[in-house]
């Protein structure tokens, strides 16, 4: 009974596949769902797409093992949700824009976006990938499939709605799984298994201490968290790239703002899950396996499929958000760039954000850029598109999505691969983005500085001193934001005309 609904829930994944297949007209459509998603379909994909396997299926075995402390990895991204949404979502909503490179370019002219997106590409992978992973497991535990099997048939099912519809799809999908996810952990599970446990009483009254504590993971592993996940989902171009589907700057705050409060209830529940799981399926020793081993022995066939199917969800939602993003930067960001300076494609929507920095300078310099005028030549370069476009997307996201499978099947530890990623990605962008956001003196030289000294710092610590090791991401973050200011003050301010351009488009 339980693999029958997770094959009716596949199936559904499929047919809203199809319908955003008709929703996804041009580009716009297909990367960011033409920019006019409401409050309820915005917080739904915002909270779909950060609570993957690592929430769900991590979050209980932190549970298990550290106990209420435990729900510290999923608070940290709903603190990040939250800090995101009312602090600079609006002004990102207002850019229109694809990818968190181009709004680096936009801010400090051209020369940062290839190793940005670099960056950006390669954090896109190794979620989706961890995710690919995550639900394989699912498939071989239901399906009795092997390894490649599994990654095949899940994977294939992601990559297959995701490149029907885009953005759209993916959309409606991941609302769908949103209600899942709902419905089998706050609904479902979480009330099950603290009946069986007893009750929460009587569940904390037989806990130790540690267990009980908000804080017995320990302060290290408290702020750890805080550095790579909160920092990480403030400027990861998964996150992003669905500010930019918010119809309105109020949507984007106050959507988001809800995903987050949502996060921190789901953090809690796993957490608790993971304690019960104490008394009900003692002595596991792999923290991974407590949530299916808890499903079984305390849910009947058919809550255990809608459970399982709330977990499913949670894993393919990451992975199609990040694919997705993957294949965004990838495409506007890397590959289309280097064609159009050799003049082998057009100029298309985004890779024609060199010309909107130096098009809005050009237009300053004669006299024209100011008011309307800048920013019709910024809107114009960013959204220009051919009859390809929708199709081009498609064939980067299929590409890139058969690497993810590739990566799932072959890549020993999943693990260290998305700690490798998270490091990278907030002690080499995290300090160049938010200064973009928040610091005017900041230069393109101070970027450049930021990331290249971020990143070797981070890759050398992590060699010497291991990639779990906290100094990784201590040292990486304080070398970045050395090289950000110095750099910035080493150089001349960016040129009026690109400020200029820039504080109109942010400030409308």
């Amino acid at each position: 009974m339980d693999s029958a609904i997770v094959i009716i829930y596949l199936a559904a994944m499929v047919g809203f596949g199809v319908w955003g297949r008709f929703k996804a007209h041009n580009q716009e459509d297909f990367l960011v769902a033409g920019r006019r998603l409401g409050g309820l379909l915005y917080t739904g994909t915002m909270s779909a797409v950060v609570l993957g396997g690592a929430s769900t299926i991590g979050g209980v075995g932190l549970g298990y093992t550290a106990g209420l402390s435990g729900m510290w990895l999923v608070l940290s991204i709903g603190l990040g949700i939250i800090a995101l949404s009312l602090f600079f979502a609006p002004k990102i909503q207002k850019l229109e824009i694809y990818t968190v490179s181009q709004m680096l370019e936009l801010r400090y002219g051209r020369g940062s976006r290839f190793v940005s997106g670099a960056i950006m590409t390669a954090y896109g992978l190794m979620i989706s990938t961890t995710s690919t992973v995550a639900y394989a497991t699912v498939f071989h535990t239901l399906f009795d499939l092997n390894k490649v099997w599994s990654v095949l048939i899940g994977g294939g099912i992601v990559i297959l709605y995701s490149m029907l519809g885009g953005m759209w799809s993916i959309t409606l999908t991941d609302f769908v799984q949103f209600f899942i996810q709902t419905i089998g952990i706050f609904l479902i599970m979480l009330p099950l298994v603290l009946s069986k446990s007893g009750g929460i009483g009587q569940l904390f009254s037989s806990l130790p201490d540690t267990h009980t504590s908000p804080v017995g993971i320990g302060w290290q592993a408290i702020l750890g968290y805080i550095l790579i996940y909160t920092l990480g989902l403030l400027i990861g171009q998964d996150i992003w790239q669905r500010v930019f589907t918010a119809r309105s700057p109020g949507v984007a705050r106050w959507g988001g703002f809800s995903a987050g409060v949502y996060c921190l209830l789901y953090a809690a529940a796993g957490a608790l899950i993971g304690m019960a799981a104490t008394t009900i399926v003692p002595g596991i020793e792999v923290q991974d396996d407590v949530f299916a081993a808890v499903v079984d022995a305390s849910m009947s066939p058919v809550l255990g499929g809608i459970v399982l199917a709330a977990a499913l969800a949670a894993m393919m939602s990451t992975a199609s958000g990040s694919l997705m993003a993957a294949s965004t930067v990838c495409r506007q960001d890397i590959v289309e760039p280097i064609l159009a300076r050799k003049d082998i494609v057009p100029a298309s929507a985004g890779s024609s954000v060199d010309g909107a920095a130096t098009d809005g300078s050009a237009a300053s310099a004669n006299g024209t850029g100011s008011g309307t005028s800048a920013r019709s030549t910024l809107v114009r370069s960013l959204v220009r598109e051919t009859g390809d476009e929708v199709r081009d997307s498609r064939i980067y996201l299929i590409v890139l999505g058969v690497v993810t499978l590739v990566l799932a099947m072959i890549m020993p530890s999943v693990v260290e691969a998305l700690t490798v990623a998270y490091n990278l990605l907030v002690a080499g962008l995290f300090i160049p983005i938010l200064g973009g956001l928040v610091f005017k003196r900041g230069t393109i030289v101070g970027v450049m500085a930021g990331m290249i000294l971020g990143a070797v710092t981070t890759v050398v610590v992590m060699i010497t001193m291991g990639i779990y090791s906290n100094e990784a991401i201590y040292l990486g973050l304080i070398a970045s934001l050395v090289g950000y200011l110095v750099g910035s003050f080493a150089s001349k301010p960016t040129s009026p005309e690109i400020m200029a351009a820039w504080k109109e488009r942010i400030n409308r």
